[in-house]
């Protein structure tokens, strides 16, 4: 076969592979906006049908009247559970990598302090969280605490994992040229373990939220401001299913938008250079 042969070939393999990232890039949008329609049409048919009471399940137009017409109250207990989220997803980060980076630097206190972060993350939230509310009078801080509880140790082990895992032969490289500990740290690890802790970044996010919402639920956010757990448990108990709804479409918008955000930090600084942001044709 001759060269003049086997580019037509190389040609059409090539515009098969860019059709198909075309397709992928359209379905990536198209095929979950599709999926939640047919769940909404489906979900709507199955209230108007079957005649279902809207105290026991509202069709979806009926959480979408909740939704407009509460949005004032909705939203600002959105700003509420959001901000203990936030500041509970900043500590763990701090907390979680600052750990990693000092277990990382004395075996020590790795061996006498690791275990215990592993009994704090098995022990469920909500059997320490009213203990905490016992012995911290702020309720804030106290929502503020179990959120951090829950959040801090994906960071901690996914950092901790990505210090440890650095290749040996540039560490050893690193060893032969002298370098001090300082620069091994700044110019090897660290780097070689921002994708492990971006990838327990992204876990943590949506945990510091769960860990909000379980907190709210523990305290009761009355005399602080009511949160969206309030919310839900207030609509629960009026049998305002609808609002229950619209509350939680709210919990689960800001699960996106965190997972999304951190997800586009991720892809910002890995993209250029790290094999799992690479585009690579398949």
């Amino acid at each position: 076969m001759s060269v003049a042969d086997t580019i037509p070939e190389i040609d059409t393999e090539e515009a098969r592979r860019i059709r198909k990232r075309q397709i992928e890039r359209v379905a990536r949008w198209t095929m979950p906006i599709v999926v939640m329609f047919v769940t909404l049409v489906t979900w709507d048919w199955i209230v108007t049908a079957n005649a279902i009471p809207h105290y026991i399940l509202p069709s979806p137009r009926n959480v979408w009247d909740s939704l407009t017409g509460d949005w004032d109250i909705l939203f600002d207990s959105a700003i509420l559970t959001g901000r203990i989220t936030l500041m509970a997803l900043g500590l763990a980060v701090l907390g979680g990598a600052g750990l990693a980076i000092l277990f990382n630097q004395s075996k020590m206190l790795e061996m006498s302090f690791y275990p215990y972060a592993v009994i704090l993350q098995v022990t469920p939230v909500v059997s320490i969280a009213p203990l905490i509310f016992i012995y911290v009078d702020s309720k804030v801080a106290g929502m503020l605490l179990c959120a951090w509880l829950v959040a801090f140790f994906p960071v901690l082990s996914s950092t901790t994992l990505g210090l440890n895992s650095v290749d040996h032969n540039l560490r050893d490289l690193f060893r032969i040229y002298g370098a001090t500990r300082w620069q091994r740290l700044t110019m090897l690890q660290l780097p070689s373990a921002l994708p492990y802790f971006l990838g327990g970044l992204k876990i943590a996010g949506g945990l510091s939220l769960i860990g909000a919402v379980v907190a709210e639920l523990v305290a009761g956010t009355g005399g602080v401001g009511t949160g969206l757990a309030f919310r839900i448990q207030e609509a629960g108990y009026r049998l305002n299913i609808a609002r229950m709804f619209a509350a939680l479409s709210l919990v689960a918008a800001m699960g996106v938008f965190i997972f999304a955000a951190l997800s586009l930090i991720s892809h910002m600084l890995l993209h250029k250079w790290h094999e799992s942001a690479l585009k690579r044709d398949h």
